[in-house]
């Protein structure tokens, strides 16, 4: 007998069939419980053995724990050690010729930021080295130009301009600007960061389109519920 599927209680035939969070699943049933975009089994966060995606999965909260005199006392105690252990420390990296950054939640989010940042220049350097490499070289490209037309030289001219073609993005079809920032989790999708504008958006799964990020010159798969017509 076929399981329920754990969102609409349907039987799962073993095709379309999801083993996940101690469920079986539909694959267009396994979505984030808040705003049903469509997972996959990399990009699901479980809570409760219910899916979530990145930006709707819920927080965790912290305990509350009462100031009694054994806990003031142990507090007291941990402080008096953690600068006992600071003090050490500093007298061991004196003249070492470098400061000891502490790695606060602070730095991590530069440190992240800086990261995502590289990533996202790295992408663009890439984009722009693949024009470039598809073009003559600029100290030839006028004798180029000037070689008598015959089917050999034609035929390369006109792959040249059908590669450059593929290259650049299209300037037709919708336009999307995106609310969020989303990191892409597999390698036909695209990344995004609020305000970039998409171009060429056409739907191509639920919860899904299919577009070009102008700012990365990236083209690929992004969540339909993180952009907005423009």
């Amino acid at each position: 007998m076929n399981p329920p599927c754990g969102r609409c209680n349907k039987p799962v035939y073993p095709t379309e069939k999801i083993n996940c969070l101690d469920k079986y699943w539909h694959k267009g049933c396994f979505s984030c419980e808040v705003c049903k975009m469509a997972l996959s089994m990399t990009n699901y966060k479980g809570f409760e053995k219910k899916p979530y995606c990145t930006m709707h999965y819920p927080k965790t909260s912290f305990t509350i724990v009462t100031d009694t005199p054994e806990n003031l006392r142990l507090k007291q105690q941990s402080m008096l050690n953690s600068q006992a252990l600071y003090k050490e420390e500093f007298e061991k990296s004196k003249g070492k010729g470098f400061s000891v950054v502490v790695d606060t939640p602070e730095m991590q989010r530069v440190k992240k930021t800086q990261d995502q940042i590289s990533n996202i220049k790295y992408h663009e350097d890439f984009e722009k080295s693949k024009i470039r490499s598809d073009a003559p070289p600029p100290e030839n490209r006028q004798d180029y130009e000037d070689q008598p037309s015959n089917p050999v030289s034609h035929f390369s001219q006109s792959a040249g301009q059908m590669r450059t073609a593929a290259v650049a993005p299209h300037s037709g079809g919708k336009r999307y600007q995106a609310m969020y920032s989303y990191m892409a989790a597999e390698a036909d999708e695209v990344s995004l960061q609020e305000g970039d504008l998409i171009l060429d958006v056409e739907p191509i799964d639920e919860g899904w389109v299919f577009g070009f990020n102008q700012r990365t010159g990236q083209r690929g798969m992004l969540p339909a519920n993180y952009v907005r017509p423009v």
